[in-house]
């Protein structure tokens, strides 16, 4: 009984020495320094590019309106709805009779002129002689002048009524004036058109619809980084996996206003080889004001980086002393100086710690164990990735971030414990 029972006394100190060295353990590994890791990113090729977006609609890039200067009744269509034709082929007739006898009418108006005008040229010239030779009274030759000058003018007249007629007759036989196809006709055979202060519409004709245009209202915000011959990408609800291609061919002045907004139109080409396109589809857009492509890039969160001071304390104490000093600055380590006056001198011996030109920034480099700071140039910045114009070359890590794996506690600050009762505050 008495081994049996120092045996376990034996068992019950070992295990209180295991216990207690385990938490000795413990509290070492959490009273330590924490460790201090940085993220970083590295230098690659990519592009970068700052886009605008907008709305607009599908358009041929010639659109032509085929009306008639004639009234009359449409007696014949020879073209329907998205009829391919060509320029000075024939869409339609208008019935000629009442124009073909005005035409008649004018004709013989400018023969009765024609002869009123050849007697009264004979009478003119017969009396001329008369009058050279003082044969004739002035008043009666003053007459015949009279009547034949008029008689020239009214040929003249009836010859400009026939030349209308003519031309009026020709109206009534409709010809396409370009190439293209019929997007719209307007009219039926037998109905009546009236030519007034409006030309009626018979026929819409666009150009060759493997050419289009998107019409875009860019809002006058945005206006100002538009620029003709800007790439443009854009995407129809018909397609809505597919995206197509333009380039802004021109940016017109004229603003519109709709409910006190103001809008620039712009002409975006849009080549439609395939016919997927038609017109008066609604169009959003993506302009690409500014872009560069196979150049060196950055993430931007590394140009806003900063090292927070307490932790680069922290991360200096963990190095050896020679690349302490290498961190530091010109100030030897061991001369009165700590790691906190070191880190201070890295920043007043680095160039450019005022204000800096609007293209510099400021970034931290990690090579192995050291940091150093470098000032590079910047080009386009899109908010996530930037251009490296100069300053840093492919492959090199830059620091956008330092991560403490065991955060202390502020100064003067006790965590508490949740599961405890708190006193409530005194008002």
């Amino acid at each position: 009984m008495k081994t049996s029972g120092k045996k376990h006394k034996i068992f019950l100190l070992s295990a209180i020495a295991i216990v207690l060295s385990a938490t000795v353990i413990v509290m070492i590994g959490y009273n330590g320094e924490p460790e201090v890791h940085f993220e970083t990113t590295t230098v690659k090729r990519g592009s970068v590019s700052n886009t605008i977006s907008a709305t607009g609609t599908l358009e041929a890039t010639n659109t032509v309106i085929v009306g008639t200067q004639v009234s009359g009744v449409i007696e014949n269509i020879y073209v329907d709805f998205n009829s391919q034709v060509h320029k000075g082929q024939l869409l339609a007739e208008l019935d000629k009779s009442i124009l073909q006898a005005s035409l008649n009418e004018a004709e013989a108006a400018v023969y009765d002129a024609r002869a009123e005008y050849e007697y009264q040229k004979g009478n003119y010239e017969r009396n001329k002689a008369l009058y050279s030779k003082e044969l004739i009274a002035r008043a009666d030759y003053d007459q015949v002048v009279y009547n034949y000058k008029k008689s020239e003018a009214s040929l003249k007249a009836a010859q400009a009524k026939y030349d209308k007629s003519k031309k009026n007759l020709g109206y009534a036989t409709i010809y396409s004036p370009i190439d293209g196809v019929v997007m719209n006709r307007a009219v039926e055979e037998g109905q009546t058109v009236t030519a007034s202060m409006n030309t009626p519409e018979l026929f819409t004709i666009a150009n060759d619809l493997m050419e289009m245009q998107v019409e875009a209202d860019v809002d006058e915000a945005d206006i100002g980084m538009v620029k003709q011959g800007q790439r443009v990408e854009f995407s129809v609800d018909a397609f809505p996996d597919e995206t197509f291609n333009g380039v802004i061919e021109e940016v017109r002045l004229q603003p519109n206003e709709v409910s006190n907004v103001i809008t620039y139109t712009v002409i975006v080409s849009a080549p439609n080889p395939h016919l997927k396109l038609k017109p008066g589809m609604t169009a959003s857009i993506t302009a690409f004001v500014e872009e560069v492509t196979n150049v060196l890039t950055l993430e931007g969160k590394a140009l806003r980086f900063t090292p927070d001071h307490s932790l680069m304390m922290k991360y200096l104490k963990t190095l050896p002393e020679e690349q302490r000093q290498k961190l530091g600055g010109k100030r030897p380590a061991g001369a009165g100086s700590n790691a906190s006056d070191s880190f201070k001198d890295q920043g007043e011996g680095m160039p450019g710690m005022g204000i800096l030109p609007e293209n510099t920034k400021r970034v931290w480099l990690k090579e192995g164990d050291i940091l150093k700071q470098l000032l590079i140039e910047t080009g386009i910045d899109d908010g996530s990735f930037v251009e490296v114009v100069s300053g840093l070359e492919p492959g090199m890590q830059v620091v956008t971030a330092m991560i403490s794996d065991k955060p202390e506690s502020k100064s003067g600050e006790t965590t508490a414990n949740p599961f405890i009762p708190q006193r409530p505050g005194r008002k």
